[in-house]
């Protein structure tokens, strides 16, 4: 069945299939919190009821997905300039919100069955309106799963992991009615308090994974190999540095790199191969790249001895430290080594300065150092 709703889907954009896991999610979970809640109040059974509070929270998130996908889409305009994609993880918080608040209220109500215990009437129809619901959280699980795979969402991945403990949570509310039915053990509100527990955590789960790209979290790792495997197939391209992603919201990815060249290469053709680069990058990874041309003197024999002299004292220092934008200015009395280095932050940079300076001083005393001191955050690789 899944397959089938993806292949009349098609390949339209990443709205549709937003749009689709909502339609579907709204419509499960207000079926299974119909039912639930029908069998829970018939039974005084308030694991059941949770359940099905759960349940109608899970519609109230499905909503909120729709809505999200449905202004996500919307394109930029003078307020927004770099889109609305964001609104996608904003939905995705909402969510963890409500799941949340539900968890909170549930634990009270288990905790107050606990205090003031209650028998448990528990019928077949329960028992076969938990299994069903089981069976159907477990394929919104896969459906959701396959959609979010499919546009690469962090918001339906995480509709997935909830539909997936939501599975679990029902089957332990089945499991518990089972006990109460065969042995008459009073375990309804320890189960509901499970059960609330599971929710509250699964709810710190999707908001942690939906603040943090809010908050600017660095890029994943795999586009920054991908970015450094694209600049560095270009025989002209020396190196590169100071890469920054910058992420606003699915399908909307902007990145900066400086890019080095040989000096001695026409300005031209080092223009039409950035030009390049940008285009590939947008074509094929799908991300707004910006390079900056950094030109590097490849044939100044004293530059490059002197390049060699700092990359070597920082290769015994710690293999983490790099050296970029090296360049030379001589003056009448003294020959300053500018460059910027990127120092790991278990490094102390004044350890690093002095290591620098000393190594240089060796080679003569005209030579002064102008570091510019770098913290790894972000992408950085040579060629």
């Amino acid at each position: 069945m899944t397959k089938r709703l993806l292949r009349r889907l098609g390949r339209q954009n990443r709205a549709a299939y937003g749009k689709l896991s909502g339609a579907v999610g709204i419509a499960c979970n207000l079926l299974l919190f119909a039912g639930k809640l029908a069998v829970g109040l018939a039974a005084h059974s308030v694991s059941i009821t949770a359940d099905a509070v759960n349940n109608l929270s899970d519609a109230s998130g499905a909503v909120v997905t729709l809505v999200g996908f449905r202004m996500a889409e919307k394109p930029a305009d003078r307020d927004h300039p770099f889109g609305h994609a964001r609104v996608e993880y904003i939905a995705g918080l909402v969510v963890s919100a409500l799941i949340l608040l539900v968890g909170a209220e549930l634990a009270k109500s288990a905790v107050e069955k606990i205090l003031h215990p209650a028998p448990v009437d528990i019928s077949p129809v329960t028992m076969a309106v938990l299994a069903v619901s089981v069976a159907v959280k477990l394929w919104l699980s896969r459906f959701n799963r396959m959609l979010g795979r499919q546009i690469d969402s962090a918001a339906l991945m995480a509709t997935a992991a909830d539909s997936r403990n939501d599975a679990l949570s029902t089957g332990a509310v089945l499991l518990s009615a089972l006990v109460s039915r065969h042995t008459g053990w009073g375990i309804d509100g320890y189960t509901g308090l499970a059960v609330a527990l599971f929710i509250l955590w699964s709810g710190i789960g999707i908001a942690r994974d939906t603040v943090n790209p809010l908050l600017g979290q660095g890029a994943d790792p795999a586009l920054g190999q991908a970015l450094a495997k694209m600049l560095t197939a270009n025989p002209k391209v020396l190196g590169f540095h100071d890469l920054m992603v910058h992420d606003y919201g699915p399908g909307q990815r902007f990145a900066t790199v400086h890019v080095e060249m040989d000096a001695r290469e026409d300005p031209l053709l080092c223009h039409d191969i950035i030009d390049g680069l940008e285009r590939s990058c947008l074509d094929e990874l799908k991300v707004h790249l910006c390079i900056h041309y950094d030109p590097i003197v490849t044939d100044d024999p004293e530059l490059n001895h002197m390049r060699q002299v700092v990359t070597d004292c920082l290769a015994r220092l710690d293999p983490g430290l790099s050296v970029h934008d090296f360049r030379m200015v001589r003056g009448a009395a003294r020959t300053n080594l500018i460059f910027d280095l990127v120092v790991p932050d278990s490094v102390h940079l004044d350890d690093v300065q002095q290591a620098v300076d000393q190594a240089v001083s060796r080679e003569s005393d005209k030579y002064a150092t102008v570091i510019t001191f770098d913290r790894p955050a972000f992408f950085r690789s040579e060629k």
